[in-house]
């Protein structure tokens, strides 16, 4: 079952004093491209998340992100160092009446612009046992997307499935006008020659560049050809993840065949029939870009 690089996951984990949220996103790339923000808490654990991300996702360009709803609104506040702020608001109110130097006029803006009066919460260690839960959750996520790519995958590979039976089948459709086309390719010349010519040609001569001109607008082989790759196509859907650049490298194959039978076709119906495979074909390229 091939998967598809798109995908979403998000997990919740509700502590006793905070909310984690963990959200990914994954889009399509030819690596893995992967972005991560996580909350400045459990910052000394995100090599090990890129680790986990790395493993599981393989291809796409990922955003992950990790943030915090603390529960308590006053937790969310930065604290203001009140010692500090009374020690400015005597300092300066001294050296204003030394130097007669006017206060500020708005005494408590001034003083909350003063270094270091608002204190940002110091960095907290993460206990294991908090870490096992947020870790899990981070697995609970990415498991969410790895399902939300399996069922993407699904859907790709039903739209695959009907295009490559889409091409099979007007392949098929190539066999009557190609036994026709040689006749009318001959009629065209010898009427040709009739026409211009006044004297006596050697028809043997004739006979044998005719077979030479018609082998040369000969298909069998491109037809072989195509038809071997739309089978390892399908062959290549059923191999599991990890095919979207194998499944590329065919798509590309029977795109030179199937220019080959335009350029060799000299029929209006077969020239026909080969632009609705290019149409096929250009869909499958388009999704397979999708494809891990």
């Amino acid at each position: 079952m091939i998967q598809s690089m798109t995908g979403y996951g998000k997990a919740i984990l509700d502590l006793p004093d905070k909310k984690v949220n963990i959200e990914i996103k994954s889009l399509n790339s030819k690596a893995l491209d992967l972005s991560t923000r996580v909350a400045s808490l459990y910052r000394e654990k995100e090599m090990e998340i890129r680790s986990d991300l790395s493993k599981i996702l393989e291809r796409g360009k990922v955003d992950f992100t990790l943030w915090i709803e603390k529960k308590d609104a006053g937790q969310m506040a930065t604290p203001i160092n009140e010692a500090l702020l009374i020690a400015y608001y005597n300092r300066i109110k001294h050296i204003s009446e030394d130097t007669g130097i006017p206060e500020p006029s708005d005494w408590f803006y001034t003083l909350l612009r003063m270094p270091d009066v608002m204190a940002k919460n110091e960095m907290q260690e993460v206990d294991d046992e908090e870490w096992t839960l947020v870790h899990a959750a981070i697995g609970e996520a990415i498991a969410h997307l790895v399902e939300f790519r399996k069922q993407e995958g699904n859907a790709l590979e039903k739209k695959f499935r009907e295009k490559i039976a889409n091409i099979s089948r007007l392949l098929d459709e190539v066999a009557p006008y190609e036994h026709e086309r040689v006749g009318k390719i001959k009629d065209r010349i010898t009427e040709a020659l009739e026409k211009t010519l006044s004297i006596d040609y050697d028809k043997n001569r004739l006979e044998q560049e005719l077979i030479y001109y018609i082998e040369k607008l000969d298909i069998n082989e491109e037809k072989q050809r195509l038809a071997n790759h739309l089978k390892y196509f399908v062959q290549t859907l059923e191999d599991g993840k990890g095919q979207g650049k194998k499944l590329g490298f065919i798509a590309q194959e029977m795109g030179r065949e199937i220019n080959t039978l335009g350029s060799k076709s000299n029929h209006a119906e077969m020239q026909r029939i080969v632009v609705q495979m290019k149409d096929e074909l250009e869909q499958i390229k388009e999704q397979v870009l999708n494809v891990m």
